[in-house]
């Protein structure tokens, strides 16, 4: 479980998260979603340590990340898979190399393993035969696969996703979506998703966290937000084309329109 217990994070003199608090229970796909620059970036980066809050603790199974010894420290980190917007692949690395990179870089594992750790994961994300292929042979949607492929490398508790289908057309859009739910599935990992894509989050949420004005103004799942009537959340809503007023599960969702 990930706690984050009334966070404060002044950069300069602008105040960008005030007094934030979010539980993340084990097993849950949580989105965060909010305008650009509201703080969805920067209060995912205090869960995996990254930042350190001026006010405030950050729990991960326990233990206060911010109090732990630098070994403990890389040790939680270890916990964490993360998927970069734009997927931050190596360009001079074949697909096979970067996602062997974490392996090769935390483990003390043989050759021989890590090659059948790296068919694992192309398997899970659907890419049994582009190992080595370069990333910039690589679709923008392959490349986005090929990441998930390297975030899921040392078998993480936690994945956080980071814009997952960010200048993805729909349909590599719902693919992503599809492996993300996929994934959380053959994995029993907890998720969190920065996201703008208000079609992914009724794709795979359990619950939504709205960041405004510095604060989460709001939580709730899919359904709930079909009965708000907060208007700022609302408001961002409607912005994103998306059409208010249906109570509809992520499982009653088809991915394919």
């Amino acid at each position: 479980m990930i706690r984050l217990e009334h966070i404060t994070k002044q950069f300069n003199n602008t105040v960008v998260l005030r007094d934030v608090s979010l539980d993340i229970p084990e097993g849950e796909t949580l989105a965060v979603i909010g305008r650009s620059g509201s703080g969805k970036s920067v209060l995912i980066k205090h869960a995996v340590g990254l930042l350190t809050p001026d006010k405030g603790r950050v729990f991960v199974d326990g233990a206060n990340i911010h109090e732990v010894s630098y070994k403990e420290l890389r040790r939680i980190r270890r916990k964490f898979g993360v998927l970069f917007q734009g997927g931050a692949l190596f360009d001079s690395m074949s697909a096979f190399e970067n996602i062997a990179f974490p392996l090769r870089t935390f483990t003390g594992n043989s050759d021989e393993a890590i090659r059948r750790r790296v068919e694992e994961c192309l398997d899970m994300v659907q890419l049994p035969d582009i190992g080595k292929k370069m990333p910039s042979e690589l679709s923008g949607g392959m490349q986005k696969r090929v990441a998930l492929a390297r975030a899921i490398a040392l078998e993480p508790k936690y994945i956080i996703y980071d814009e997952p289908t960010s200048g993805l057309d729909p349909a590599t859009s719902n693919r992503i979506d599809e492996l993300i739910l996929s994934l959380n599935e053959k994995l029993r990992v907890t998720s969190i998703v920065i996201t703008h894509d208000m079609h992914s989050v009724l794709a795979i949420a359990d619950r939504v966290a709205f960041i405004h004005q510095a604060r989460i103004a709001w939580t709730g799942t899919v359904d709930d937000i079909h009965r708000t009537d907060h208007e700022s959340l609302l408001d961002f809503v409607r912005a994103n084309e998306y059409v208010i007023g249906e109570q509809t599960s992520a499982s009653e969702v088809s991915l394919h329109p």
